[in-house]
């Protein structure tokens, strides 16, 4: 529990702390169609501090912090919940370890059906930096490569997932494996504001590339195609042009979803980055948290030209994907509750 979270290391402007748990799985239900998916984020929080993140409301539900004093000063313990800009924020410089994951999971998965799908990274990314040391990922990979039988999709920005080519090689070869690597523009400009900590786009796609060579299914995820800034018909077609170069499985897509949690922290970036955008966004998002229904089948369209031109192969209605209705109104104590979206498959 995050009550008895004692403090690991520091990093730059970002605390680790590990994290005891009760629980690695989260189970998520859509109202919409008969589908289950359960979700493992190894990790609460994510460095990469992405301008646009909708994960940001998880650490609303942290339980309050008790520190030992031999341990690490810090400022009284809260008790009482942070205010939304104070815990938008904290997602990405506080960061929760969860330990004895693969432990956990090895308990957990004796009492799990198999036909269900199972996600690693929805609300955290899996292979952020702390990854690299931490290893918690890996000692997952390491539980699944040990079975067979189970299908499984892994989330990410990160070219670190090419470190564990070896386990995930293991993992397909007896179970469905499925990797989405997010790239949200081939402009490394317009990454590196959006997207601040995260890896260059090229080394994201280097990375696909190393992982198709290895025979494993990855395709792209052009995700969050924001309004006046991703979106444009040349934008699109570089990303389609790069994910055929790199022969990724599928390439998908899908609009801003824009929650109350992230809306202070992407309308400021917009307000100080591109003025000129702000009143569009303002009016876009006045009702809803989703895309309206006419941008969302112009995208749609644009993309599936794009994917026939260049012959991207179209994901499958089988293969694991997010959907924008698996959402728990509250996650359990220590579990990092699924915030999904839906894809142009």
């Amino acid at each position: 529990m995050a009550i008895e979270a004692q403090h690991t290391d520091d990093g730059h402007l970002i605390e680790f702390r590990s994290i005891d748990v009760r629980s690695l799985m989260n189970k998520s239900t859509s109202r919409r169609r008969n589908w289950i998916a359960w979700s493992i984020n190894p990790y609460r929080g994510c460095e990469f501090g992405c301008k646009y993140c909708f994960a940001r409301y998880t650490h609303e539900f942290l339980q309050p912090i008790r520190i030992d004093s031999n341990v690490h000063k810090l400022p009284a313990a809260r008790t009482a919940p942070r205010a939304p800009q104070t815990w938008a924020t904290a997602f990405e410089h506080e960061i929760y370890m969860k330990q004895n994951a693969a432990w956990l999971l090895q308990q957990e998965l004796r009492r799990f059906n198999p036909d269900d799908d199972i996600v690693i990274g929805t609300a955290t990314d899996p292979y952020q930096p702390i990854e690299r040391r931490a290893r918690i990922t890996r000692s997952i990979l390491e539980v699944f490569a040990r079975r067979s039988g189970y299908h499984i999709g892994i989330i990410t920005k990160s070219r670190l997932i090419t470190r564990d080519i070896d386990v995930l090689s293991e993992v397909a070869r007896g179970n469905r494996l499925v990797i989405h690597l997010t790239i949200t523009t081939t402009d490394a400009a317009l990454a590196r504001l959006t997207e601040p900590r995260a890896p260059r786009p090229d080394l994201r796609f280097a990375a696909i590339k190393k992982l198709r060579d290895a025979g494993i299914t990855v395709g792209i995820m052009c995700c969050p195609l924001l309004p006046g800034l991703n979106d444009s018909p040349e934008q699109l077609e570089s990303m389609a042009a790069r994910a055929a170069e790199v022969r990724a499985s599928f390439l998908a897509a899908n609009p801003l979803f824009l929650k109350l949690c992230s809306r202070p922290t992407y309308l400021s970036f917009v307000r100080e980055h591109f003025p000129h955008l702000l009143a569009d966004y303002e009016r876009r998002y006045a009702r809803s948290d989703f895309a309206d229904e006419e941008y969302t089948r112009k995208m749609a369209a644009l993309l599936d030209k794009l994917r026939r031109k260049y012959q991207i192969p179209s994901r499958s209605s089988g293969e694991l994907f997010m959907d924008e209705s698996l959402q728990n109104s509250k996650p359990p104590v220590g579990v990092g509750a699924p915030v999904q979206q839906q894809l142009f498959a």
